[in-house]
């Protein structure tokens, strides 16, 4: 295939996938980049991973992440998405992402790194440990959850967020953003409790 049409297709073929700014803090600037790979890896620890591309050009978010250990995640809404997609420029490492996308920068008590305040969901990460993936260079960044901040209204009584609520925005391949909308709710999936799907219409 053509490189850039099979750049697509195996971007896009793994389906809907989050849709976050991270943010950080250099010695200089802030920085702020879209990032549609974070993923849950354990609730006890609160544990978040994230992949980086390799480090064969400046990757800003990985050395703020290295240099001072902390970083946020911002859920990105329906109002944010075209603003959170050009973060992904490649501005030069004294360019805050922040002002030229035209993000407002929130800092929470002692925090070293910069919040979106337009995000209902935001997340502070203290950096555990790079894992490198031999096969293409790529790290799997894991952090632990140190802060969290969600908009009024959007935790349910089961402690879930309501990602409607927030309207927050999914991803799929390089650059389409997607509504999201819950289509239904189950209980934990028990074998004694199996329905019979034989007599199911859905």
């Amino acid at each position: 295939m053509e490189k850039v049409q099979r750049l697509n297709l195996i971007n896009s073929i793994s389906g809907y996938k989050s849709a976050n700014l991270i943010g950080t803090q250099s010695e200089n600037s802030s920085n702020l980049a879209v990032f549609s790979s974070v993923v849950h890896l354990g609730s006890n620890p609160p544990l978040l991973g994230m992949i980086c591309r390799p480090a064969t050009v400046p990757r800003h978010t990985l050395q703020n992440i290295e240099s001072n250990g902390y970083y946020t995640i911002n859920h990105i809404t329906e109002s944010m998405h075209q603003r959170a997609h050009y973060t992904s420029a490649k501005f030069e490492e004294e360019v805050s992402e922040f002002e030229a996308c035209d993000f407002q920068e929130e800092y929470k008590t002692d925090f070293l790194a910069p919040f979106v305040k337009e995000s209902p969901v935001q997340i502070g990460m203290e950096w555990v440990e790079n894992i490198p993936i031999k096969v293409n260079g790529t790290l799997l960044i894991v952090g632990e959850v140190a802060q969290l901040y969600f908009e009024e209204g959007m935790q349910e009584e089961n402690g879930e967020l309501d990602l409607n609520y927030g309207k927050v925005v999914g991803i799929s391949g390089l650059n389409a953003y997607h509504q999201v909308n819950k289509i239904a709710h189950y209980p934990y999936a028990r074998p004694t409790e199996v329905p019979n799907f034989e007599d199911s219409d859905s």
